[in-house]
Parts: structure tokens; sequence; C-alpha cells
């Protein structure tokens, strides 16, 4: 399990932030980051704070290139704040400014933020798991978040999220797989979609995608990756009737899964499809270019 340095998170941050809201803005939430740090803060004062974040600081996305985008990942392998709002920044911010050398007094202000919080709050609170101290505490409350019908709430928790990889239990983490295909979202910005597969999983979907098939709906190329590695006599004709599809990115799907597996059938079946075995030789055909196709 994976503690994310809180000192080089909160620099990372504030830096963001600062191209992304007013002067004004950095003065008020650095003032309330040095109150809620000293021993005398009060729960109210965090609350106040964390409630007022976007009247100061403002929702716009923020400012994130290339090369924050790999700062990010030393800090919290997996941690990639690209979508995130001003208010995001500034709400995680307030959290790591809060003392934690006491894991149920921390605990217990998190939990009960997340008991009164509207959606944009929501977003933050899940957002920031990665990032915060005695980040296994919260595992029932990302568990929670898969089941949210909130949409903004749903894609903190489970997109460009490290957290639902390295800390939820499998019958959560299969629920998430599940339920991000079944709302319409890709699987490609899930962190850890392939180390994550299961044999559990690759039943569930599979069962899912004759389900769909029998109600004559489309389904998502992008349901086989997590199959490809558990390919084996009871779903081969799954990747047989794919290869049938003409769909092409369907049949490329279907390749990539296979290319995935050990499972002699399956090698046989990509050996013959050569054009897209050369595909997927040469790096021409990946996951995140079928989840983009397939949303497009």
């Amino acid at each position: 399990m994976y503690q994310a340095d809180i000192n080089a998170g909160k620099a990372f941050l504030k830096k963001l932030l600062a191209n992304s809201t007013s002067d004004q803005g950095m003065e008020w939430l650095t003032q309330k980051m040095n109150q809620l740090a000293s021993d005398s803060a009060k729960d109210k004062d965090l609350f106040l704070a964390f409630s007022a974040a976007t009247r100061f600081v403002g929702k716009e996305t923020l400012y994130v290139n290339e090369e924050d985008l790999k700062q990010a990942d030393t800090i919290r392998k997996g941690f990639n704040p690209s979508r995130w709002t001003a208010d995001q920044a500034a709400r995680t911010l307030l959290l790591l400014s809060l003392p934690a050398q006491d894991a149920d007094a921390f605990v217990k202000k998190v939990e009960t933020l997340f008991s009164t919080a509207d959606m944009g709050e929501l977003v933050a609170l899940y957002g920031s798991l990665p990032l915060l101290p005695y980040p296994d505490k919260f595992r029932e409350r990302a568990a929670e978040g898969v089941r949210t019908n909130m949409g903004d709430v749903y894609e903190a928790v489970a997109l460009e999220n490290p957290y639902p990889a390295e800390f939820m239990e499998e019958d959560p983490w299969n629920q998430l797989v599940l339920k991000t295909l079944f709302v319409g979202k890709p699987l490609y910005r899930i962190y850890g979609i392939d180390s994550r597969s299961n044999p559990k999983l690759t039943r569930m979907l599979s069962d899912y995608a004759h389900e769909r098939w029998a109600a004559g709906r489309p389904v998502s190329p992008e349901l086989w990756r997590p199959v490809g590695p558990f390919i084996d006599e009871t779903n081969i004709k799954d990747i047989q009737k794919l290869f049938s599809q003409p769909n092409e990115t369907e049949r490329e799907a279907a390749a990539l899964a296979c290319a995935h597996s050990s499972y002699g059938p399956a090698r046989e079946l990509l050996e013959a499809h050569p054009e897209l075995k050369h595909k997927v030789k040469n790096g021409e055909i990946n996951w995140s270019q079928i989840g983009s196709k397939a949303l497009a």
C-alpha cells in the first residue's frame, strides 16, 4: 500500500492552483491552511472553509501540462489531476493541512465531511483519497462511492483515480468496472484496469455481454480488455463472435484480447487473423484507441 508524500502533494497542488485562481484566492487559502494546521483549530473551521472554497478560488479547470503529470506520478503513482478544478484542489489542500498524528481524529473529520457534503464537495473528497494520510481507512467510503447515482461523483471515484485499484476489495472493484461500462464511461480511464483483472470479473463481463446481445444492444469493445488474460473454454466463443463482426473496432478488441491470453485456442484465433496480429504487434491498435473509438 502506498502513502503519498503529504508535503510534496501540498506544494504541487499549490503550484497548479496558483495558475488557476486569483492572488486573493490564494491568500484566502493559505490563511485557512495555516489556521487548520494549528492545534487551536476547531472542526467548524474546517467545515466552513471546505464549504466556502468555491466562492474564493473558483471552479476553473487546472492548467496541467505533461511535465506536471510526470511530477504528479512521482508524488503518487497514478495521481492524475488533469481534470481537477480549482475548488477541488483547494479542498484537497485544506484536508492535507489537517494535523494527522492522531489517525482516528483525522479520519473522523474526513468522514464527517463525507456525510454532509454536496456534489462538488464529494468530488473533491473522493479525488483526494489517494493523497490523504491513512488511505486504507477509507475503503468502505470508496466502495460506497461506486454505488452513487451522481455522475460527477462517480467519475471522481472510478476514473483517473489510483485509489480503487490499490485499496478496493475484489467485489467492489468488479462492480466499479461493470458499472463504468453500464453508465457508458471508458474503461481506459480506470487506473489499474489490467492489474486488477480477475476470473470473477471475467464471468460477470461475459454474462453482461450475453444479456446485451440477447436484448439486441451493442457491447462496448472495451469490455473484453479484462477478459483477455482469462479466456478459456467457457468464453472463447464470445471472442470468436467478435472476430466475425462487421465492426472493425470489435475485431480489433478480439485481437487484443487474444494477444493477452496464454490459452491455446485464443492464440490460434489470433494467428488466423494475420493482419490484426500485425497491427497488435506493431502497436497500431491499443485499448485506449479502442475506448476512444467506441465512445466517438
